[in-house]
């Protein structure tokens, strides 16, 4: 049977006497260019890489690579080639992809025997290539959406999910003091292929809105009121963290917005929590008395504070 010379070498763009690390080096570059999963729906990408991947096969292997070196002086012309002339088929066995069942080409089969065995598709080496073992599912992200006392304290929490393979429950560890936009990974949770290992799932932290503070990274804020004179005479008053209720000294002559600080009482693990700062806001009746409106009217004349001075 007559099959087309294929040139390996010339097909990673490196020369006939390239060492190891030179030819692994180029497949990397060839593979991050045409891998079908960075070329979706590209049939001449999935064709190329499928070829470069071929020659990868056979040149970083030294038995492959010196049964192809023995071609002999017309290698870089493109003939044809007929086999019979000594190669013995069955000696060699890739254990590679099926490339979504396409096989290697003939020239590859009628060198080597057979047809590459395994698995269904293409994907990422662990070192920063790619090789040809099974491609693993797509990576599903979703969200988790925390209370913040939720996300302070931590906990196992059940999430619902909808996908292709259904409506699915899980329970989930939460790691006490998760911030905002963080991305918690269960591994073997996302998406199925079918001769590969599932993908992961990804659960980015969402807090819900509180009806009570407002949240800047780890630090926590809220708005207390305060009486006129509890203000002007000061007072001890409580205020509300996520842990519950606390006493605050409010001193004499304390301005509306005037902030107070109260240390780790906002968000983050226990051994780096932000801090929760109060904000004194000063409020006044709508209505007044005849007695109270005198009494605001004789300490207006008493005073000599001017607050635009």
């Amino acid at each position: 049977m007559a099959v087309t010379y294929k040139d390996y070498y010339k097909l990673l763009g490196v020369a006939r006497g390239a060492g190891d690390d030179e030819i692994a080096k180029a497949f990397k570059k060839q593979a991050r260019k045409y891998h079908p999963d960075l070329n979706p729906g590209n049939k001449q990408a999935e064709e190329k890489f499928k070829e470069i991947n071929e020659a990868y096969e056979v040149l970083k292997d030294p038995q492959k690579r010196r049964l192809y070196d023995q071609l002999g002086p017309d290698w870089q012309q493109g003939q044809a080639f007929n086999a019979g002339s000594g190669f013995d088929r069955g000696q060699f066995h890739f254990e590679g992809a099926d490339f979504g069942g396409s096989g290697f080409s003939d020239f590859f089969e009628t060198l080597f025997g057979g047809r590459p065995g395994g698995g269904g598709g293409f994907g990422p080496d662990p070192f920063g290539g790619f090789s040809s073992r099974p491609r693993k599912g797509r990576d599903v992200e979703s969200e988790l959406r925390l209370s913040l006392e939720d996300a302070l304290h931590g906990g196992r929490r059940e999430v619902t999910l909808k996908g292709q393979n259904g409506v699915r429950t899980l329970e989930v560890t939460v790691p006490a003091g998760i911030r905002n936009g963080a991305k918690m990974r269960l591994a073997g949770q996302g998406e199925s292929v079918p001769g590969g290992p599932p993908g992961d799932l990804y659960l980015k932290i969402r807090y819900i809105q509180h009806p009570v503070f407002r949240v800047d990274g780890s630090t926590l804020e809220c708005d207390i009121a305060l009486a006129a004179w509890e203000a002007a005479l000061g007072a001890r008053v409580e205020v509300p963290t996520l842990e519950g209720k606390v006493e605050l000294n409010i001193p004499a002559g304390t301005s509306s917005g005037r902030k107070f600080r109260l240390k780790g009482k906002g968000l983050g693990p226990t051994n780096a929590r932000g801090d929760l700062l109060v904000r004194a806001m000063i409020r006044m009746p709508a209505s007044m008395t005849d007695e109270e409106r005198a009494l605001w009217t004789k300490m207006a004349s008493a005073s000599s504070f001017r607050a635009r001075a």
